[in-house]
């Protein structure tokens, strides 16, 4: 038994994860989620019609011009953006890793910066891939993959470059330091990159799973340190980003450093549809 738990806790913690890995699924097959992306179009100056979208779409200077003819909608926080037929909306510019979403009818248009490049990427609730999907299995919740790390700062926080999903580009990533911890009777380091939430850090990571059981180009973790550094890791909660199920992501991948050299039979599994492509 994992010393972080008694027998109740065990119990709560089985429940806990069932109820997190449901709300998990259940934003995963939102009906404009990444499972309802049609497409992904690169941007460039010469103006461009995109299948999935209304209008012509072009970028120049980091400004994205899009012309709306007559009888098309795009609607920018509830707003109609199409008010003269013909004319020029601009939009941006966008920060890295930023995006805004317009509507159009039942498409969600996601126009974002990704590697220093525009992106539009159309969502459809009908997508087949988000009707055809059958939820992603996991490994049982397991205790003895909840872990006592140490967050160690580095000096500076470091600009770390990775690849991405998709040939062509590379993501810049602030990583602030690097987790410590023992796994398997290994002492192990993760490189961690500031979170979405305040306080928090995630860990993009591989490991002699990968590419067997769980997907192979990378899984991602959350964890919170506390003032002192101490930080607790459950791979339970490990997660597939979008490029495992679709291959219109950007995803990044994890640094070198962190493909890790134990097996880590825990968390989120090579998704249903990955798993028949194989």
């Amino acid at each position: 038994m994992n010393a972080l738990f008694t027998e109740t806790a065990l119990e709560s913690f089985d429940a806990d994860w069932q109820e997190w890995h449901a709300a998990h699924e259940q934003n995963r097959a939102h009906p404009h989620g990444f499972l309802a992306v049609t497409h992904l179009h690169w941007l460039g100056s010469e103006p461009t019609r995109l299948e999935g979208a209304p209008g012509t779409w072009s970028v120049e200077a980091d400004v994205v011009r899009v012309v709306l003819e007559a009888g098309e909608s795009l609607r920018q926080d509830g707003k109609e953006l199409n008010t003269e037929s013909g004319a020029a909306v601009e939009l941006g510019p966008i920060e890295e890793r930023g995006g805004i979403h317009l509507v159009s009818g039942e498409t969600v248009v996601e126009l974002a910066k990704r590697g220093g490049e525009y992106i539009v990427r159309p969502r459809h609730p009908g997508n087949p891939l988000l009707q055809a999907y059958q939820g992603t299995p996991a490994y049982s919740p397991d205790a003895a993959y909840v872990v006592r790390g140490t967050f160690v700062p580095f000096e500076a926080p470091r600009p770390t470059t990775v690849g991405a999903a998709v040939e062509g580009i590379q993501h810049v990533y602030e990583a602030p330091g690097e987790i410590r911890f023992k796994l398997a009777g290994r002492e192990l380091a993760l490189t961690a990159f500031n979170g979405h939430a305040p306080g928090s850090l995630s860990v993009l990571f591989t490991d002699q799973t990968s590419g067997k059981t769980t997907y192979a180009a990378n899984r991602s973790l959350s964890a919170v340190p506390a003032a002192d550094g101490s930080v607790l890791l459950d791979f339970n909660r490990a997660v597939n980003l979008p490029c495992a199920y679709t291959d219109l992501a950007t995803c990044p991948l994890p640094p070198a450093e962190n493909r890790l050299p134990v097996a880590i039979e825990a968390g989120e599994k090579i998704p249903y549809e990955r798993q028949d492509q194989q």
